[in-house]
C-alpha cells in the first residue's frame, strides 16, 4: 500500500465519525470501488475529483497514477481540512494532490484532461459540469449505480465505454464520457 493510501486510511479510520466523512461500515468497500472503477482506463494530465468528500475516488486516483496531477475539489471546509492533513502526513507521495475548497461552479473552464465524480450530483448535472471543465478530447469517469447510467448527453459530449463491476454484492459501474471539440 502506498504512503498516500496508508495515511488516508489511518486518518479516515480516526476522523470518520467525528467529521461525518463516510457512513458506517467497513472502509474496504470504498477503496475497492475506486480501485475497480479506475482499472483499465488511460489516465494522464490534470484531473479533478468533483465533490471529493472523503477523497473517493481522487485519493486512489492520485496513488495509482502518481504522474497525474489530481485536484480534490469540495465546498465543505472540514472535508478539505481532512484531505490537507492526509496530504501532509503522506509527504512526497501526495505531491500530485492539490486540495481545493471551492464550489465546482468556480473552477476554471476547459482546463482538465479528465474529471471523476462519485456520488456528487445527479448524472445530468455532473455531465454539464464535466462538459464545462474538460478540454476538448478530455474524459469523465463517472462512478454510480447502473440504474443511474447516462440516458441523454449534453451537446459536445459523446458516450464512451461503460464498465460494470461488483463490490460487496452491490452492482456498480463506471461510465466514460468524452468532450468533443464541438459544443459549449
Amino acid at each position: 500500500m502506498s504512503e498516500l493510501l496508508a495515511a488516508h486510511r489511518a486518518l479516515l479510520s480516526q476522523w470518520r465519525q467525528s467529521m461525518n466523512l463516510i457512513g458506517p461500515g467497513a472502509l474496504d468497500g470504498h477503496y475497492e470501488d475506486a480501485e475497480l472503477g479506475l482499472e483499465g482506463w488511460s489516465i494522464a494530465g490534470r484531473w479533478a475529483d468533483l465533490g471529493t468528500g472523503a477523497g473517493f475516488p481522487g485519493v486512489v486516483l492520485a496513488a495509482r497514477f502518481p504522474q497525474v496531477e489530481v485536484e480534490l475539489v469540495d465546498s465543505r471546509l472540514k472535508r478539505c481540512m481532512f484531505l490537507e492533513e492526509v496530504a501532509t502526513r503522506a509527504g512526497t507521495s501526495a505531491a500530485n494532490i492539490t486540495v481545493r475548497n471551492m464550489r465546482v461552479e468556480s473552477l476554471d473552464e476547459g482546463v482538465y484532461d479528465g474529471v471523476v465524480a462519485r456520488a456528487f450530483a445527479p448524472p445530468d448535472q455532473v455531465l454539464l459540469h464535466a462538459r464545462r471543465l474538460l478540454k476538448p478530447g478530455g474524459q469523465a469517469l463517472l462512478f454510480w449505480l447502473p440504474r443511474q447510467g447516462v440516458d441523454d448527453l449534453p451537446d459536445g459530449m459523446t458516450l464512451g465505454l461503460r464498465r460494470d463491476y461488483t463490490v460487496g454484492g452491490r452492482a456498480l459501474c463506471v461510465q466514460c464520457v468524452h468532450r468533443t471539440s464541438e459544443g459549449s
